[in-house]
């Protein structure tokens, strides 16, 4: 006897409007992450321009530019104003302005590669300075700076400062000078080269002990506080605690 042929089964129409409704969902979900995923590599991309090329955060670590700068105190830095290296690179973007005296500068130091600091550009190339008795004189005129603070420290030599013999003016002897934390100069500041201070002046280390700036170590000009808390507080929680409300939002000048 032949074998009846079986007739197929048909799955109901709802089972199947079902599934497809399913995988359209699934579709659209990962549509969605893909969306989230494209969205955070351009903001992630974003934010490394932005932090390579435009503006740096900066964080107050030492008490070197009080009471202009405060430990705690969080700056934004203008990396564009002057320019910005390309990473792994020798190029550098040109900036839209030059540095000046008086700026609050944040750059690579000479002595530490490592190292960032921010300090005060007093000295431009083809300036002639020296200090006396702590006051400091630009092209022969005693320089006004309010913003400087001076405690009661005895002075002091250090040994590093011999590097300054070597652009001292004509009409000082190399063999027989000594300089001081609070005296020193008259020195001739070179092309291509700048001359840091501290505004805190006998707590600083700075231009006085490890030399001239080259141009290519500025890393901006430090624009305002957005955030600043009293760091060296023992209080627990003193980013909470202890807020410096007047600074946030502050010029720095």
């Amino acid at each position: 006897m032949a074998e009846k042929e079986r007739t197929p089964r048909r799955r109901p129409e709802g089972r199947t409007r079902r599934r497809a409704g399913g995988d359209q969902e699934e579709s659209q979900e990962e549509s969605a992450w893909q969306e989230w995923g494209k969205s955070f590599l351009v903001a992630a991309v974003l934010f490394l321009v932005l932090r390579a090329f435009l503006v740096q955060t900066f964080v107050i670590t030492s008490g070197s530019m009080e009471d202009t700068l405060l430990v705690g105190d969080m700056l934004v830095v203008n990396r564009a104003a002057m320019g910005s290296p390309v990473p792994f690179t020798g190029l550098r973007i040109p900036g839209y302005s030059e540095p000046r005296r008086g700026d609050v500068l944040v750059f690579d130091p000479p002595h530490e590669e490592t190292l960032k600091l921010v300090k005060r550009l007093v000295g431009m190339p083809g300036d002639t300075l020296r200090m006396e008795d702590r006051v400091l004189y630009v092209n022969g005129e005693p320089r006004d700076e309010p913003y400087t603070r001076h405690t009661a420290v005895a002075d002091e030599y250090h040994p590093w400062m011999a590097w300054q013999t070597q652009y001292l003016v004509d009409s000082v002897d190399a063999g027989t000078y000594r300089p001081t934390r609070d005296t020193w100069g008259p020195l001739v500041v070179p092309a291509g080269h700048y001359f840091m201070l501290g505004d805190n002046r006998e707590t600083s280390l700075d231009s006085r002990y490890w030399g001239l700036l080259e141009r290519w170590r500025l890393e901006g000009r430090a624009v305002f506080t957005y955030f600043s808390y009293n760091k060296e507080s023992y209080r627990p929680f003193p980013w909470i605690r202890e807020v410096r409300w007047d600074r946030v939002g502050q010029g720095i000048r």
